[in-house]
């Protein structure tokens, strides 16, 4: 350590003397001064211009994911050091399960680019899902299929996942923060926030659990009943989903209390199945 300390400050006389590999390296390890980024600056070589870009985007980034354990904050500085956060995926699709996650994560994990899973492309949510599944103090998943939806209605069905998820979890919490919905029948202190998963960590990574889980079951029922679509639009009603739907009715997978299933199902109506 003090080696490479020794090492930024000769950069910082001369940063020019030094490949770009090594600048990189300065920043790899973390070894970074003001002296060493005013050095940076004044570097013409594009290549360090790009480095510095960089490292100020994920120092930006930093601050923006730290800003999003605020209310995770406030719970640990009661003692409640296990803090869950819930959230749903698919309540609004025509076919498929609806999707429910809760997570608990380390204090402060840096997760790049977390957010709503909404706000994100498929490629970021699939590497989070990775880290958060390796990094998470615990994670569990629910789905909640299309017969119990008709049957009990979408947000009684998101409420049941909600409660398994977070009763599954393998450590249990100590406090609990749910996106938008009110769980009365827990056990811990909870939290429901309008919007949280833009606004906690904890409720955006379940976010991003739920929504690649159901995804990728979306892509398997694709190739059971490939006439849909599914892999394309996972079961929200696009053009494309209706015109199916028209051509062939509805498949065991489709809310049959979900208009426009509902008036096309039709016991005498021949389906590919």
């Amino acid at each position: 350590m003090k080696f490479l300390q020794k090492m930024v400050k000769k950069v910082v006389n001369d940063i020019k003397k030094y490949t770009i590999k090594q600048v990189e390296e300065f920043f790899a390890q973390g070894q970074v001064t003001e002296d060493f980024l005013a050095a940076c600056v004044q570097d013409s070589r594009k290549a360090v211009g790009t480095l510095l870009r960089r490292y100020q985007r994920e120092q930006q980034d930093r601050e923006r994911v730290s800003g999003l354990y605020c209310y995770e904050r406030e719970f640990w500085a009661k003692g409640c050091e296990l803090v869950a956060g819930v959230d749903e995926a698919g309540r609004g699709p025509l076919a498929g399960p609806v999707s429910v996650a809760a997570v608990i994560l380390p204090h402060d994990l840096y997760l790049p680019k977390i957010n709503d899973s909404k706000k994100i492309s498929a490629k970021v949510r699939e590497e989070l899902y990775d880290e958060i599944m390796a990094k998470a103090v615990a994670v569990k998943a629910a789905f909640v299929d299309a017969k119990t939806i008709d049957r009990v209605n979408i947000y009684q069905a998101a409420i049941n996942g909600m409660y398994e998820s977070i009763f599954g979890l393998a450590q249990e919490p100590q406090a609990v923060l749910i996106d938008a919905v009110k769980l009365e029948n827990l056990n811990v202190p909870s939290l429901s926030i309008i919007k949280g998963d833009a606004k906690s960590v904890s409720i955006a990574a379940a976010s991003i659990i739920a929504k690649v889980n159901r995804d990728r079951l979306m892509d398997k029922y694709d190739q059971e009943y490939p006439v849909y679509g599914f892999k394309h639009h996972k079961g929200y009603g696009t053009a494309e989903h209706i015109a199916a739907l028209r051509q062939y009715g509805p498949c065991p997978i489709h809310r049959q209390s979900f208009e426009p299933v509902r008036s096309m199902v039709d016991v005498n109506m021949q389906v590919p199945f």
